[in-house]
C-alpha cells in the first residue's frame, strides 16, 4: 500500500515540512511505502491549492493520503468541503490523519466488509473535524479582525512589514519570464504572493 504525504502551512514563515518525520515514522510503523511528499505554504481555507491537486492526480484507488492533522487538509467552507471529499471518494483515496485514530485502521489491507465498515466511520470522523478546524478558523479570523479594528481606532496598528528584498527578487524572475512555480521554489513563497507581485508590475 502507498502512502502520500501532505504537508502544509498557511504562511511562507511557517515551516509546512516541520511533521515529515512524523508521517515518515507512522508510515513505516504501519508497513505503508512512501511515494511522495507533497509540500506548500497555502492556506487550508482555499480549495485551489496546486500540490494536494498534484497529489490528487498521482494517486491510484487504494493509495493513502497521510495528513499530520485533519486542519492541514481542511480548513474550508462546508460546499468546498463537499467538492474535495467527493474527489477524495472518486479517486478511492484514503485519508490517514495522526490525530484521527479511527483513520489508523484505513493503513491495513481489510477485507470488503470491513474496510467498507472503517471507510464510514473514518468518513464520519473526517466531516466532523473539518468543520471544527472550519470553525476555529472562522473564530480566528473574527478575534484577529476584532483586535485590529481596536488598534485602528487606537491608532496602534500598522499591519505585517513586508519583505521588501524578497519582493524584488520576485518582480526580477518574473521580468526574466521564469514560471509562476519556479519562482515560488526559489523564494520560497506562495502562490498568492507570486500573484500579488505580478499584479503590482503588472500596474
Amino acid at each position: 500500500m502507498l502512502a502520500r504525504l501532505y504537508l502544509r502551512a498557511s504562511t511562507d514563515e511557517q515551516d509546512a515540512s516541520r511533521a515529515r518525520a512524523d508521517l515518515e515514522a507512522f508510515a513505516a510503523e504501519k508497513g505503508l511505502r512512501v511515494a511522495a511528499a507533497y509540500v506548500e505554504n497555502e492556506s487550508g481555507a482555499k480549495l485551489a491549492r496546486p500540490e494536494l491537486f498534484r497529489l490528487l492526480g498521482d494517486c491510484k484507488p487504494g493509495d493513502v493520503l497521510l495528513i499530520e492533522q485533519v486542519d492541514r487538509l481542511s480548513r474550508l467552507t462546508a460546499a468546498d468541503w463537499a467538492r474535495l471529499r467527493a474527489e477524495l471518494d472518486a479517486r478511492q483515496v484514503r485519508v490517514v490523519a495522526l490525530d484521527l485514530p479511527t483513520s489508523w485502521m484505513l493503513a491495513a489491507p481489510a477485507d470488503d466488509f470491513t474496510g467498507r465498515m472503517f471507510a464510514a466511520v473514518n468518513g464520519m470522523m473526517l466531516d466532523v473535524l473539518a468543520a471544527v478546524a472550519r470553525k476555529d478558523y472562522d473564530d480566528r479570523r473574527r478575534r484577529q479582525a476584532q483586535g485590529q479594528a481596536k488598534a485602528k481606532a487606537e491608532g496602534r496598528y500598522t499591519g505585517r512589514p513586508e519583505d521588501a528584498k524578497r519582493n524584488a527578487g520576485i518582480a526580477e524572475m518574473l521580468a526574466k519570464g521564469m514560471s509562476w512555480s519556479q519562482i515560488q521554489a526559489t523564494a520560497g513563497c506562495s502562490r498568492a504572493t507570486v500573484a500579488k507581485i505580478a499584479k503590482r508590475v503588472a500596474a
